[in-house]
């Protein structure tokens, strides 16, 4: 695992920091820190245009190889640009399920006209996606697909129809990368294949669901009838569940590092208000605030392991990966808790009406389901025993009267 920084390195640092200080400010001074956990809603327009900002200098994608527009950036430069990004207040990224999940995968997997078809807009900053993975029956379960994909040899398309549930960005998106059953009489993750589709077509709706925070971040999507051109399936019929995986691959990978810095600002405005408000002079409060930095710095380390030891473009996840995400949705839930905490009394306040949350109280209310999108705690728990101890899995109950 290497945490230190060459002389080529730090010249790295310096060049992303003052770009970032020159051009995060004037019109982009209002989305700075924000768009993060409960706050994705907000500048979305100046968000994309600052999504492009950062394409028009050479800001976008830089971990992908230069051969398909990236910048090549080694890991240790990666880190250093979510470090720096963080910590100048750049907004959340509007094009990061292109950037971070979309691209690598289409890299790894695609065809190479796929490539030149996709690639370009993700990097421009101008084409985003969405995910099409969860339906209402399978959520942590994600082989329970229903979703079809019939293949029309006449118009030589695929014709996709189903229900996809809790799909961030969906009103937003372009492309949605979408997982769907081309053989009907398939079960769990045989009979899967691909799909990159377009948005913007008859059969493509979107119903927004309200969450919590008042907010409509993710939405429902239906297709009926929507249609896929055949080259625009990655891999081929029966591939989907190995693709699918690879990319869950990418999403545990480099783009975590992203996220951690998300968390840390997020800290440090905890911490911030700890220290105005005498919260920090609590002695239970100053122990777990202490405990959630300590942790912090832990899932960082934690990460470097895991990219340090990633061998391969095809997404495989490392042992060290299989206990990212159970770690980091429960350590940010805990967060959220302290937040409300050091807020004491003004926690219970509203900054307006009818419902205008701070964005501590969002960060709150919306970190209450990290432990379950993405794979449930007690299914990460399964995956960590069956994939990264070896156990068993424990076996099905039979039915009684039978052998």
């Amino acid at each position: 695992m290497k945490l230190t920084f060459s002389a080529a390195d730090e010249a790295f640092r310096e060049e992303i920091a003052g770009w970032l200080q020159r051009n995060l400010c004037g019109e982009f001074e209002a989305i700075r820190f924000r768009g993060g956990p409960g706050d994705e809603h907000m500048f979305h327009e100046q968000r994309h245009a600052w999504e492009q900002k950062m394409a028009e200098g050479g800001w976008t994608c830089i971990g992908w190889p230069k051969s398909v527009g990236g910048r090549g950036c080694s890991i240790e430069q990666q880190v250093i640009f979510h470090e720096e990004y963080a910590r100048a207040g750049g907004p959340g990224r509007v094009g990061h399920i292109g950037e971070g999940l979309a691209g690598p995968t289409i890299i790894a997997f695609g065809s190479e006209a796929q490539k030149q078809k996709y690639l370009p807009g993700i990097v421009s900053g101008k084409e985003l996606w969405c995910q099409g993975y969860s339906e209402p029956g399978a959520g942590s379960d994600l082989a329970n697909v229903k979703t079809k994909a019939r293949f029309d040899s006449a118009r030589q398309q695929w014709v996709i129809s189903g229900q996809k549930v809790w799909t961030s960005l969906a009103h937003e998106a372009d492309y949605c990368f979408v997982i769907a059953r081309t053989d009907p009489d398939s079960t769990a993750h045989k009979g899967l294949g691909f799909f990159l589709v377009k948005m913007d077509q008859p059969g493509v709706e979107v119903r927004p669901i309200q969450q919590i925070t008042g907010t409509c971040e993710f939405n429902e999507v239906f297709f009926d009838d929507a249609v896929c051109a055949a080259d625009d399936m990655v891999g081929a019929p029966g591939d989907g569940w190995k693709v699918a995986m690879g990319l869950l691959g990418f999403e545990r990978g480099v783009s975590t590092l992203g996220q951690q810095m998300q968390f840390q600002n997020e800290f440090n405005d905890i911490l911030r208000i700890a220290q105005q408000n005498g919260a920090a002079q609590d002695p239970v409060l100053r122990q777990r605030i202490a405990k959630a930095h300590t942790e912090l710095k832990i899932m960082r380390y934690n990460a470097m392991r895991m990219l340090s030891g990633q061998a391969g473009s095809d997404g495989a996840l490392q042992r060290e990966a299989l206990i990212y995400k159970l770690y980091w949705a429960t350590w940010h839930r805990e967060l959220g808790e302290l937040a409300m905490d050091v807020l004491g009394p003004e926690s219970q306040i509203l900054e307006g009406a009818p419902y205008q949350l701070s964005r501590l109280q969002a960060m709150y209310l919306f970190v209450r389901s990290d432990t379950i999108y993405g794979g449930t705690n007690q299914i990460q728990r399964n995956i960590i025993a069956e994939r990264g101890l070896g156990m068993p899995k424990e076996p099905k109950p039979t039915t009684a009267g039978t052998q």
